[in-house]
């Protein structure tokens, strides 16, 4: 008989041996469900000892009603599905995954930054509908010598500006978090929010989603922001206002976008976004890759596994539940 109960409150993945493959090894049985809603988790998690979730909602509500439980593991880098601070109040400790797509999300980012800079999907769509002219795409510039301009500068944009700089850009960065030695180190220059956007021809949102930075790009950045200027997104779709960049866009503020995420997702079909030619979106895939993908699914696994053994997990989100 196993000694621990772990929901897997929800997945998009074609397979869950992986997860059961390390969770059995901690003498845990693993149930599975496909939560949507707080009523969905707090139905399913009765009487569990652990919970890995995607996008299910682990809200103060849920936190409430969960009394055996003393891990929620999240697939990912980001948490904002979950209520941390109840968590913590209640002893239930939380982890990500916070290493696990590095050079996916980085060359995603760099992939939309050089399919704007080059019009790719522009010029290739020309060409499917039957027109061959490579003026269709002018005015193109070159990448050398211009700027690249990272809000949030963390892991995956400390890659990213290690890529970009072998293309020959410079790099900003804000980050007020992050030392001035650090970025000195990394060949970058930090400065504050509105002199990137006003000094940047490419900006890349890195930001994890919470209270401080949901919509910190709106009316007063784009404005700021050159003509010439393409925002890259493969954060949080809520870090960008959207309302404001569809503004931006339809008023020739700046010249376009590359987003892997959006507020809403699926988007809504009548998305301005989505007839706007200079607008590239994809489907939040920035993080795939195969390898990627299993790493994910091993690691969150092993952070239940941990804290289900009396270890402290590798990736603990809330310290202060262990150590308070």
């Amino acid at each position: 008989m196993s000694k621990f109960k772990v929901l897997i409150a929800d997945y998009t993945y074609s397979t869950l041996e992986p997860e059961k493959k390390v969770l059995e090894t901690a003498g845990a049985e693993v149930i599975t469900a496909q939560c949507r809603t707080e009523e969905d988790v707090i139905e399913a998690a009765h009487g569990v000892d652990g919970i890995i979730c995607q996008y299910a909602p682990i809200s103060k509500k849920v936190i409430d009603q969960l009394a055996t439980c003393k891990i929620v593991a999240r697939y990912g880098v980001g948490f904002d599905t979950i209520d941390v601070p109840a968590a913590t109040e209640k002893g239930i400790m939380v982890t990500n995954v916070t290493d696990y797509s590095l050079d996916e999300v980085s060359n995603h980012a760099f992939a939309l930054l050089m399919a704007c800079a080059r019009k790719v999907v522009q010029l290739n769509e020309s060409v499917q509908n039957g027109r061959w002219d490579s003026k269709v795409a002018k005015p193109i510039y070159r990448l050398h010598g211009q700027t690249l301009g990272l809000i949030g500068f963390g892991n995956i944009p400390q890659r990213l500006a290690l890529k970009a700089k072998a293309f020959g850009l410079e790099i900003l960065a804000y980050d007020p978090f992050v030392s001035n030695d650090l970025a000195k180190e990394l060949g970058v220059k930090l400065v504050d929010l509105q002199q990137l956007c006003a000094l940047s021809d490419y900006i890349s949102v890195h930001p994890p989603l919470n209270k401080h930075t949901k919509g910190m790009v709106s009316d007063e950045q784009f404005r700021a922001m050159k003509e010439s200027a393409y925002i890259i997104n493969t954060s949080r779709g809520a870090v960008i206002d959207e309302p404001a960049l569809i503004r931006a866009l339809e008023a020739n503020e700046i010249a376009g976008a590359g987003l892997d995420v959006l507020e809403t997702e699926p988007m809504a079909k009548d998305n301005p976004l989505l007839s706007m030619p200079n607008v590239i979106i994809t489907p939040h895939s920035a993080y795939y890759s195969v390898e990627s993908e299993l790493e994910l699914k091993q690691k969150t696994a092993q952070n239940v596994a941990d804290a289900l053994s009396g270890k402290e997990p590798a990736y603990l989100v809330n310290k202060d539940v262990v150590h308070a």
